[in-house]
């Protein structure tokens, strides 16, 4: 077993403390109530933007939610690049507000626009409802772009976990023609394969926010028909071809069951022409981001993304 970071070790024996049932055991409406709770709980408070802008992506479905963040000091007419972003939460759990303080964040250490989606959750919307809805808002934004101020050509997508494994498959649909073209993917310690065979599933079985468990969990709700798993568009590793898809930056935890796999993925890109910046953090576990109250290199790790952003916009320093 790698080492553990302090900040993380403080973490597992502040849950431990609270005694409270992992996800798993919950059904899903009563996990997304822990789940907020908890994000709520470990992330410092807000930061103060220039905007915040809640909409509705027009769709068959019904409307999707999608808030508009722009960073503090951007002028209210300037065209921004952005950053479309899916929360984590693993296809079941998670919304805008459990992610609300890492796109604060991001949208002011950009300067930029960041654009977080509501998509529909499993296991009342199973696959592919949460692609249909991440497309759906990515179409949006582009469309809407002088209204929304945003410049079409600088789109990136982005999100952690579950929605890692979402932002992988819109830079698949944007090489195809498909979905908007993005320029960078931001994909922070990702879902990519759902057939769950790396070996991290069979080294992080207990103790961690998330193991191998949470996330069975996780993939019989959002695929409940086994055959979809084998889709690259609900994992994203297996498709037939990753060449030609925009510069990624992929964010690994060692102590993460998803761990084997998104650094495949990175690797993978990287071999198949694809520019990767690939960060490692063996001492880390799943869903620091949004446990930055408690762990420390979480804000140091957003700047990162942040700089990463940046530099594919045109707009660094």
């Amino acid at each position: 077993m790698t080492a553990i970071h302090p900040d993380v070790q403080a973490l597992l024996d502040l849950i431990r403390e609270a005694g409270s049932p992992p996800l798993d055991a919950l059904p899903p409406e009563q996990g997304r109530r822990a789940y907020l709770a908890g994000r709520r709980s470990l992330q410092p408070p807000p930061d103060p933007v220039a905007l915040v802008r809640d909409l509705g992506v027009p769709t068959p479905a019904g409307p999707v939610p999608l808030r508009l963040y722009r960073g503090a000091g951007t002028a209210p007419d300037a065209v921004l690049p952005c950053l479309l972003y899916l929360h984590g939460g693993g296809w079941v759990l998670g919304s805008i507000e459990s992610h609300d303080w890492v796109c604060r964040r991001l949208a002011n250490l950009t300067g930029a626009c960041v654009a977080s989606v509501e998509y529909r959750l499993a296991p009342e919307h199973p696959f592919p409802a949460a692609v249909e809805d991440a497309a759906a808002a990515l179409a949006f934004v582009a469309r809407e772009a002088e209204g929304l101020a945003v410049d079409p050509a600088r789109l990136a997508v982005g999100g952690d976990s579950a929605g890692g494994n979402l932002a992988a498959v819109l830079a698949l649909m944007g090489r195809d023609g498909s979905a908007p073209a993005s320029v960078l993917q931001v994909l922070l310690y990702p879902a990519v394969d759902l057939a769950m065979t790396g070996e991290s599933y069979e080294r992080v079985t207990r103790d961690m926010p998330l193991t191998a468990a949470t996330m069975r969990y996780f993939v019989d709700h959002y695929t409940p028909d086994a055959r979809d798993r084998t889709d690259w568009r609900a994992s994203p590793l297996r498709a037939a071809s990753l060449a030609g898809a925009p510069p990624a930056l992929v964010l690994t935890c060692g102590h993460d069951p998803l761990c084997d796999e998104g650094r495949l993925y990175a690797h993978r890109l990287e071999r198949e022409g694809v520019p990767v910046t690939a960060l490692h953090l063996s001492d880390q576990t799943h869903g620091i981001l949004t446990m930055s109250r408690i762990v420390r290199a979480s804000a140091g790790v957003l700047a990162f993304v942040a700089s990463g952003l940046r530099d594919a916009w045109g707009t660094a320093g």
